[in-house]
């Protein structure tokens, strides 16, 4: 029998007022929810790949770079096209030097577009009404996968005057829809032959062991020994020898569509820089008495004035004098029991109860772990 499927987010809204505001959200979810097997695990074979290249970006409205970088490269581009130059004969401003990138899917293949991203590498102000010209986009291997061309969409704006500018989104990265075009494709294999035998070999998102367990039970109730618990992050499956070729992708997707009821160890993972708490469904917290007091110093800067008081005298001068004040204010702590708490729900109830802030929820939290009450996983972010 599964444990009920349950979550809970912890987190801080900041707000402008002395004392920090804070909420804590709370989602429960049904009992034994399974996931797909296809929304959990990656298929070992089946990948992108990342393309990059260098190109230039021309038709900017004196935004480009400055720098000689782009002479240069719009130089040997006109060196191609028949026209002798050197790189002083050619101003700057109108083109930008960039870096083009983009992913080429496991399985896209010669002929299809892709999407690709544009950033300058100079000191352009902005790509806004750019055109990059063709750039080829080579893989780790050398080899030329992809040629990139196309108007560049920035999603923004930007306008400028003598005094004043104003703008909306980065300037300087854009994107291109469908503005590659590939020319050589990947081939993506993740079928296995091992002694006359095919294997598939699907990868957890989130590693352990019991999911693995269950991943293999489910598809060796449909398929008797056809499944092996390799490790916490990988199940190695072997097509049935009546399967043929052409069944292999029906088969596959007949076993990525089982569902199973996904663990997760017990976790507690705290952002200090954003007072972001996360509490995993298995949390406990032993039975222990909680105390969370405040201590709250009030710093005031005020200007005295001091004027001299001797008539008809310069003796003295008028000065400004700082005076602080400083007072401290300890707030009131009580010792709270806190029954041993099962799950995220009585957790939660709990917590809220004690009346603590996140930044508060975070010392505590610590506090737990340091005396063993804590029956999870604190991971610091």
């Amino acid at each position: 029998m599964s444990r009920p499927h349950l979550f809970g987010v912890l987190s801080r809204r900041g707000v402008l007022s002395m004392a920090t505001a804070w909420a804590i959200l709370l989602a429960c979810a049904g009992p034994g929810r399974a996931e797909r097997i296809k929304d959990i695990v990656d298929i070992q074979g089946i990948r992108s790949n990342p393309l990059t290249g260098i190109g230039l970006v021309t038709g900017l409205a004196g935004t480009g770079d400055s720098g000689k970088l782009s002479q240069q490269m719009l130089t040997n581009i006109l060196r191609n096209s028949g026209l002798v130059l050197e790189p002083t004969d050619l101003s700057t401003g109108s083109v930008a030097v960039v870096v083009v990138t983009a992913e080429l899917g496991p399985f896209d293949r010669e002929g299809m577009r892709i999407d690709i991203d544009v950033s300058t590498l100079g000191d352009a102000k902005t790509l806004q009404g750019g055109m990059l010209l063709p750039t080829p986009l080579k893989g780790l291997d050398g080899q030329v996968y992809a040629v990139a061309q196309g108007g560049i969409s920035l999603g923004g704006w930007s306008v400028a005057g003598a005094q004043a500018s104003m703008s909306k989104n980065h300037q300087t990265v854009g994107r291109i829809a469908d503005g590659a075009i590939v020319e050589r494709s990947e081939l993506a294999t993740f079928i296995d032959q091992v002694a006359g035998q095919r294997f598939i070999t699907i990868s957890l998102r989130n590693n352990d062991f019991s999911t693995a367990r269950r991943v293999s039970e489910v598809i060796n109730q449909a398929y008797p020994n056809s499944a092996l618990v390799m490790d916490a992050a990988s199940v190695k499956i072997m097509v049935p020898p009546n399967v043929s070729q052409k069944d292999v992708v029906a088969f596959l997707d007949e076993v990525m569509q089982k569902e199973v009821v996904v663990d997760m160890p017990a976790m507690v993972v705290i952002n200090e820089r954003t007072g972001t708490i996360v509490v995993g469904e298995s949390v406990g917290i032993s039975t222990v008495a909680i105390s969370q007091g405040s201590l709250v110093v009030k710093v005031k800067e005020t200007a005295q004035v001091s004027q001299p008081t001797a008539p008809f005298s310069d003796a003295g001068s008028t000065e400004v004098v700082p005076e602080t004040l400083v007072d401290v204010e300890e707030q009131n702590a009580y010792l709270i029991p806190v029954e041993r708490a099962v799950t995220v729900s009585e957790l939660a109830k709990t917590l809220n109860a004690i009346g603590a802030s996140p930044r508060d929820l975070i010392a505590i939290f610590n506090a737990l772990k340091k005396a063993g009450a804590l029956q999870a996983k604190l991971v610091i972010m």
